[in-house]
Formats: C-alpha cells, structure tokens, sequence
C-alpha cells in the first residue's frame, strides 16, 4: 500500500517543489484543539480530534460513502459543520484518479492539469479494497492532525496536510473519485472545493 499523499491546488496557491503550496495553511482547528471559526457543530458534539471511528455503513453509493466518512470525522470529532457532495466535481475526480493510477504517482492528474479540481486534494494511491480506503485511508489523514501550529506550511504542511485539507476554513464541497486497476488496487482522491 502506498502512503497517503495531499497537495494543493496550483490555480490556488505559489507552488513549493512537487506542488506544495507556499501560502499560510488553516485546517480551522488550532494545535490546541480550539475552534479557529464560528461554524461548529451542536452543543453535543465533544471535540476529540484523536478519536478513532468505525467507518458509518455504506449507502451503496461510493461517492457519497466517502463524503459521509469525512462528515463523520467533521461532525463528530471536530464538531465542525458537514461539507456537501460536489457531485459536478466527480468525473474529475474519477479522472484524475485514472491517471494517478495510470502513471503510478499520487496527484499525476493534478499536476497535468487534466482538469481542475478547485481546490486542495488528498490521495489514497494504491489500497487493497474502496472498503479500505473508507475505513483506513480517511482514519490515516485524520490520524496526522492537528498541526502543531495555526500557520502550518512547507514541512509542517507535508506532515499535516490531510488534515489541514479535510478542516480548511475555506471548504465548503467535496467531490470523490475512484479507480480500481486491472490488478485490483484501488487509487482514490477527494478534491475539496470552497
């Protein structure tokens, strides 16, 4: 299995070396835990940003079992608000993780600018199963936050990115896509859109 990877979108943000963004990074959440923005969840949500969740049941739906997955970690370890499914934002999705399996490297697509995600994106490259992917590859990004400062970019981003990008302040949308080789791997990327 390979490592789970995020980057930022080009038309965004100044680009590092191999697409990282240079701009100050928020994931909405301070080191501390506290709330950095005015739309968390309800007055049950307790925050525990280290929690650990098994993945909700599947709708039958991929797609919207990944935005559900990302939601649960939102609404329910961050208590921030849900992000809504970019369903127009999918077959991009889907294309780009084609061509990141295709070409055997995590944001391929994104970097070839075969079409334009808006956003930020993280990358499951490579997992045995979507089944997978749910459950482990989205417990794995969350696993990395919070950074341990608000202003996380360059190396602090490369270790905290994928939670930087499911918490981004900015983001409003998701859309999802799914590859699965002829070998069986599955190749995932979740493009976050304001």
């Amino acid at each position: 299995m390979a490592p789970i990877q995020s980057l930022r979108s080009p038309a965004l943000n100044a680009k590092l070396p191999h697409g990282r963004d240079q701009k100050r990074r928020s994931s909405g959440i301070q080191a501390q835990g506290h709330d950095r923005r005015a739309r968390g969840g309800g007055e049950a949500c307790v925050k525990n940003l280290a929690c650990k969740l098994d993945p909700p049941p599947s709708t039958g739906d991929l797609a919207q079992d990944c935005v559900d997955r990302i939601n649960q970690f939102l609404t329910q370890c961050a208590c921030l608000p849900a992000l809504k499914r970019r369903k127009d934002g999918e077959a991009c999705a889907n294309e780009m993780a084609k061509y990141d399996a295709d070409h055997n490297m995590a944001h391929a697509g994104i970097r070839a600018k075969i079409c334009e995600p808006g956003g930020s994106q993280n990358s499951c490259p490579g997992y045995s199963s979507n089944k997978q992917v749910i459950g482990l590859c989205m417990q794995q990004m969350w696993d990395e936050g919070p950074p341990p400062t608000a202003d996380c970019t360059g190396d602090c981003y490369e270790m905290y990115g994928h939670f930087i990008n499911m918490t981004d302040d900015s983001v409003t949308q998701v859309a999802c896509g799914f590859y699965t080789t002829s070998s069986g791997k599955v190749w995932a990327v979740q493009n976050f859109t304001r």
